[in-house]
């Protein structure tokens, strides 16, 4: 299912259209996803920043009932795509999560989000409100930050929402179980100087 809950963004269209025939992302699961996940109990999640669905609909196929969330209605419907091609149920969203309501969830995740810092921490605080008491927050940044590849691809990593500013807006009503950098499952995507995670997973008691 499709929900539009506002106007795509155009440059994250424009992105993925680039990108067209074969698509932005592997369309595998991010490792780090499978890793943290393994052993939880299915419930209600969140994919924050879905992309073209890989988590989500590997998600729905462990058992969760899921909802992927991103700005990019051309994203979005390949996610839906995907979703189909799997045989499992998803319910989409096209929605920036820090305008959003969604409800709460037992598991939020969001892997390499382009979430923007804004003056009223918008994005944290959505991403800490959708998570239900006794559910977990699952955070995944690049590490480390490379300036070079930054300067190169135009992007200043200072201006997005990284995990360590999700720890830093947790209150007392969360207990960080996991906040650590270590090596990405399978090492970095073919031309990427990605190689290692910026895992933090928190529980809201």
């Amino acid at each position: 299912m499709h929900d539009g809950r506002m106007k795509p963004d155009a440059e994250w269209d424009a992105r993925y259209a680039a990108a067209e025939r074969e698509g932005m992302f592997s369309g595998n699961v991010n490792a780090t996803l499978a890793v943290e996940v393994a052993g939880m109990t299915p419930g209600r999640a969140l994919d924050v920043g879905c992309g073209e669905g890989a988590d989500a609909v590997w998600l729905a196929q462990a058992g969760w009932e899921v909802t992927g969330l991103d700005v990019s209605a051309v994203a979005i419907e390949r996610g839906e795509a995907a979703a189909v091609a799997a045989g499992v149920n998803v319910r989409w969203l096209v929605a920036d999560v820090a305008e959003a309501r969604v409800g709460e969830f037992d598991l939020v995740t969001a892997h390499y989000p382009a979430l923007k810092h804004t003056p009223d921490h918008a994005a944290q605080q959505a991403l800490l409100a959708a998570v239900t008491p006794g559910g977990t927050l699952l955070v995944v940044g690049h590490a480390p930050l490379d300036p070079e590849y930054s300067r190169v691809h135009g992007f200043d990593p200072d201006d997005y929402v990284q995990p360590q500013d999700i720890e830093d807006a947790l209150g007392a009503g969360w207990t960080v179980e996991v906040h650590e950098l270590r090596p990405r499952p399978g090492g970095a995507p073919h031309g990427s100087p990605f190689t290692h995670d910026d895992v933090l997973r928190a529980r809201r008691r």
